[in-house]
């Protein structure tokens, strides 16, 4: 069980520091602004994705939010991830940027299966 709780909490922290923390530092930098318009995206949408990256990755980080709502956060994350991987690959061919979102995906993936093995 300790085991399950260190791999939890350490890929749990790896995605809070990706997708809650980097998104809430430097959503508003001209290399994030020019990226999500790179994509073809309108500029509310960087605000938006921001304000959901930020508040999934708290729910998943904050250990008295459990259930539905936990489970809601994994899936808003995935779809992110999944999404961006599509994103990237439509419009700069497969690639760095293609395989990152995959990358922090299988990360969120352990984050997951080892939350399910924590709370039962």
């Amino acid at each position: 069980m300790k085991t399950a709780k260190i791999i939890y909490w350490t890929t749990t922290g790896i995605i809070f520091l990706f997708e809650g923390v980097m998104p809430a530092l430097t959503s508003h930098t001209d290399l994030a602004v020019e990226g999500i318009r790179h994509l073809g995206y309108p500029d509310y949408f960087r605000v938006m994705l921001t304000v959901f990256k930020v508040a999934g990755s708290l729910v998943l980080i904050l250990s008295f939010m459990k259930g539905n709502i936990k489970e809601w956060a994994y899936a808003g994350l995935s779809i992110t991830m999944i999404s961006a991987c599509v994103s990237h690959w439509a419009v700069d061919g497969f690639g760095g940027q293609t395989l990152f979102p995959l990358f922090v995906f299988a990360i969120l993936m352990v984050s997951y299966v080892y939350y399910h093995k924590i709370a039962d």
